[in-house]
């Protein structure tokens, strides 16, 4: 005989005494036929068992394997798509480890670039200056050079009219009138020793 587990004889227990409980019930009421025929109890009973021992041969026997055998399946299905996820996983954190290193050259490219072009700019601009610088300065010396020629040319109109002046002046105010060439050396060692 098929000995059944604690479970399944206390549900045939519950449901033996529902369906007593229930004949009792309909027995009292002139309730319903079929409860109240009290006399194919026994062979109900009979019958239940021998239906649960069937189904609990047919569920331990050949449901339940096949149910474990998907829920392996499965297990193992969640198992290689957890591994390939962690694969996956590394594989990302590689390249996401190849992206910023060629990140960090293409940086360090970059700042070379700029410190080369920046290098070049201030040599550029460091040219230009020295080129401004010299033309400014020949364009000084070139105004400095008009500009002494424009005093000389101012002091020998200066040193002509000084020499007029000073002819002038004496010849007024001594009566006497030097001639012009005395007059100018002796404005132009005056303005020698001033100037």
């Amino acid at each position: 005989m098929v000995k059944l587990p604690a479970a399944l004889r206390i549900a045939a227990l519950s449901a033996i005494a529902s369906c007593l409980s229930g004949a009792a019930l309909a027995a009292e009421n002139g309730g319903l036929p079929q409860i109240s025929q009290v006399g194919t109890y026994a062979s109900q009973i009979f019958w239940l068992f021998v239906t649960f021992g069937l189904l609990y041969v047919v569920m331990s026997r050949v449901a339940l394997p096949r149910i474990g055998d998907v829920v392996e399946e499965r297990r193992d299905k969640i198992d290689d798509d957890l591994m390939r996820a962690e694969t996956i996983r590394s594989e990302a954190e590689e390249v996401l480890a190849e992206y910023e290193k060629a990140l960090s050259v293409a940086r360090e490219e970059a700042s070379g670039i700029l410190q080369k072009a920046s290098d070049d700019a201030k040599a550029h601009m460091d040219e230009r200056q020295e080129a401004f610088a010299q033309k400014l300065a020949e364009q000084t010396r070139e105004a400095e050079e008009r500009i002494d020629a424009a005093k000389t040319e101012a002091l020998k109109d200066v040193a002509s009219v000084a020499a007029e002046t000073a002819t002038a002046v004496t010849g007024k105010l001594v009566g006497y009138t030097p001639d012009s060439k005395t007059s100018e050396k002796a404005v132009q060692a005056e303005m020698k020793e001033h100037l």
